[in-house]
């Protein structure tokens, strides 16, 4: 086991041929205000030049860390590994391609000590390829339970931070599945009870015409799969927090 900093951020970024973003990605955790964190990259077998990059990063700075995954295991592994190697008290995760703009972590910090929470999230913006904000702001309630995330997927794995002190590792590891970040995010709810959303805009949610979540009949497939497979909820128990969710994702879109 890692010996765990107090204040420490690790942020755990699964990477797999991301060299168009990685640098990008990777200067936006550099300029976070709050500069007490560690950037574990996870690269899961790739292609293309992201571990060249990647090294070339960590050369450069002393808090970037390459991890490399002996074989293609898919994000859920690459972010568990990620946790694995992780000494801070503080765990953020970060897509390969996502925004954080520079006050991410300071604002999220601070929540996280007022509330005395072990796990807070905050809104969101969609933004194109080339990361231009779309103007579609996803606000987030200020507090958020299990039964109502069953309803309202919004919490966006790019804007989590939890306290390991609070939550153990062993409920923050993912399940190989799909959709295993929300899947994640309800068993921390189920478990420890309420956590605390910031309505504040500092993530950009880059999206592209292939990404998994654009593909609308694949979402709703997931997202079913999660309430009969991995919470065992009877079909109309289902049905119910679908109809709930369908709105609301809906609505996060237009």
């Amino acid at each position: 086991m890692m010996e765990r900093r107090t204040g420490l951020v690790s942020i755990v970024v699964p990477v797999y041929n991301a060299e168009r973003f990685i640098a990008e990605t990777i200067s936006y955790v550099q300029k976070q205000t709050y500069t007490e964190w560690e950037l574990l990259l996870v690269d899961d077998c790739s292609t293309d030049k992201s571990r060249e990059i990647i090294n070339r990063k960590s050369g450069e700075d002393k808090r970037i860390k390459l991890i490399v995954l002996d074989e293609n295991a898919g994000a859920a592994k690459a972010r568990n590994r990620g946790v694995e190697e992780a000494c801070g008290q503080y765990l953020c995760f970060l897509d390969a391609d996502d925004i954080w703009l520079p006050d991410k972590l300071k604002i999220e910090l601070e929540s996280i000590k007022n509330a005395d929470a072990g796990f807070v999230f905050m809104g969101y913006e969609f933004a194109d390829v080339s990361g231009a904000g779309l103007g579609k702001v996803v606000h987030v309630p200020g507090h958020i339970t299990y039964q109502q995330a069953l309803k309202n997927t919004t919490i966006f794995t790019s804007t989590v931070m939890i306290d390991r002190n609070k939550i153990p590792d062993e409920d923050i590891y993912m399940p190989c599945i799909a959709s295993e970040d929300t899947a994640t995010w309800w068993r921390i709810l189920k478990r420890h009870g309420v956590g605390y959303g910031i309505d504040e805009n500092l993530v950009k949610y880059r999206r592209s015409a292939d990404t998994l979540s654009s593909n609308k009949l694949t979402a709703v497939r997931r997202i079913w799969n999660l309430y009969r497979r991995q919470e065992q909820l009877s079909v109309i128990r289902s049905a119910y927090y679908m109809c709930f969710w369908a709105f609301r994702a809906v609505l996060r879109r237009i």
